[in-house]
């Protein structure tokens, strides 16, 4: 290799690797100077005080079918549907700010006038939508999904009530009230109305849950 064949050489290394270096230092401060905003607005609407306690929570699974039939040109019918399977914890206690009741502070009781019903206190849902079939008209749109997962919500509000959860519910409040009231020396004693003291009764009476799939129609 001679001496201008080796000065040839090493020149080209130099100017290969400025130029290399150039087009990664380019690349280099593009990509630090992509950055991402995120931006949040949150509006607090209302405070409210609440007195509602937990008793009970349950864990559910119900599986929707929902079908949506549409007849054109009163020829054929054309079909939307879709399988969705609902998962929810529900939260299942009482608003004591509906409890009534007085003091009878010479015979140290507790006197209950009215008893609320057990209620869903809260329910947080995940939703899973399978097997979507549209039609070549009858297609789902965001108020389709936004009317599913509503429905969904309602029947599963339904499903606790309907289940177990009010009667644990009530024996929890109840074993909770008469345990504090005898901690502090007082008694509790029920004075409700027929109707109020049949409602309370029925929480008693324990429900099987149904498995099965259950079927949403369009409105």
């Amino acid at each position: 290799m001679g001496f201008s064949t080796l000065i040839f050489f090493i020149v080209t290394l130099l100017v290969g690797g400025s130029v290399g270096y150039g087009i990664f230092a380019f690349f280099g401060r593009h990509k630090d100077q992509h950055s991402t905003k995120v931006s949040s607005t949150i509006l607090l609407e209302r405070i409210e005080k609440v007195f509602k306690v937990v008793m009970a929570e349950g864990y559910f699974t119900e599986i929707f079918d929902y079908k949506d039939d549409k007849k054109y040109l009163y020829l054929f019918n054309n079909t939307k549907k879709a399988l969705v399977i609902a998962k929810a914890k529900v939260l299942v206690g009482y608003d004591f700010g509906k409890l009534r009741f007085r003091i009878d502070e010479t015979t140290h009781q507790m006197i209950v006038e009215h008893f609320p019903a057990a209620e869903v206190l809260s329910i947080d849902t995940d939703y899973k939508f399978y097997d979507i079939e549209n039609g070549i008209f009858n297609r789902f749109n965001q108020e389709d999904y936004t009317m599913l997962l509503s429905d969904a919500k309602q029947a599963m509000n339904e499903k606790a009530l309907s289940s177990d959860l009010p009667r644990i519910a009530n024996n929890q409040v109840q074993f909770m009230m008469y345990q504090l009231a005898t901690t502090m020396g007082w008694h509790v004693k029920m004075q409700l109305p027929e109707a109020n003291q049949k409602t309370l009764d029925e929480y008693t009476q324990y429900e099987e849950l149904n498995a099965g799939v259950k079927e949403l129609k369009a409105k």
